[in-house]
């Protein structure tokens, strides 16, 4: 589905319901995969060990960007490979690890929600102390450091190009949105509320959800221009911002937002007397290591 100027526009703004809810990279290993890598290139045997229930995503550059949205310019993006979670971080992780179930839809097995972008940073956190894995945020300050092993929220880049999974196209099973119900939940197939994860097909790559059932949380600062400026290996997003990048689309969103490409940004909610929407969810990754061997992956 073709999003109109209109429609743009509002994305470009971005939702945020609530105010005063207020508070860099390693380029050598994407160079050097994608003199090998091509677009939709998939992980090789030649790769370290992929912890459980995540997916390898390989190091590779894709066209990030939607034509039809005026604050996403297609322009080409180098990505290091890392370690992604094969499905949204459900309500029974969540309360493992953090010891309370924030959500109003409440299922074991569906996506956390009403979760603010702080909640799920110190969900990172916790998560990395509790497998001896070193945190990469600071509760102080929200930044995050990527040399650390430990989990974090992806970036923007990494979270298109992990969607797009080698694809090219306005979602990454073609430019007509008539297949949508068989990877996503949104407005026309949800019932008015968000699902179990995993019950859709996965995207090419192995990505359950990706797109519909709850936004995802982006590490980024949302910025309308950013893509004028992004670096081209790795992007992080702006220094600072009002607001945090959410992606994907949501069980009570049109089919439009569900495209790879589409922005959206909402309040991260660092004060305690913000909260979250049942509409926000996220998945978590780590930096993996480069691959032992040599660069071969993708051939």
């Amino acid at each position: 589905m073709k999003a109109t100027i209109t429609a743009a526009v509002a994305l470009a703004t971005g939702l945020v319901w609530w105010t005063g809810c207020e508070r860099t990279p390693d380029t050598n290993q994407a160079e050097s995969a994608n003199t090998n890598l091509s677009q939709g290139a998939s992980p090789s045997t030649n790769t370290p060990a992929t912890p459980t229930n995540m997916v390898l995503i390989p190091a590779g550059r894709f066209q990030m960007g939607d034509h039809d949205q005026v604050d996403a310019k297609p322009h080409e993006v180098a990505v290091s490979a890392f370690f992604m979670d094969r499905t949204l971080v459900t309500q029974e992780q969540y309360e493992k690890v953090l010891g309370d179930n924030p959500s109003r839809w409440k299922s074991n097995r569906n996506p956390v929600e009403q979760v603010r972008w702080s909640d799920a940073v110190r969900f990172c956190n916790q998560r990395s102390v509790t497998e001896g894995l070193r945190p990469c945020y600071d509760l102080k300050t929200w930044q995050s450091d990527f040399n650390a092993d430990g989990y974090r929220l992806p970036t923007e880049a990494e979270w298109e190009y992990a969607c797009r999974a080698g694809t090219t196209t306005a979602f990454f099973f073609g430019d007509s949105p008539s297949k949508l119900g068989e990877y996503a939940w949104f407005d026309k197939n949800s019932d008015g509320h968000p699902h179990p994860v995993g019950q859709n097909q996965p995207n090419p790559w192995g990505l359950y959800d990706i797109c519909g059932n709850v936004w995802e949380w982006c590490n980024d600062f949302y910025r309308v221009d950013y893509y004028q400026e992004s670096p081209r290996v790795d992007p992080k997003g702006p220094a600072t911002g009002q607001t945090k990048v959410v992606r994907g689309g949501a069980w009570r969103f049109r089919a439009e937002h569900c495209r790879s490409g589409c922005r959206y940004n909402e309040s991260p909610g660092y004060a305690d007397v913000c909260f979250g929407y049942d509409i926000y969810g996220f998945r978590c990754v780590r930096k993996a290591p480069p691959p032992t061997g040599g660069s071969k992956q993708g051939k």
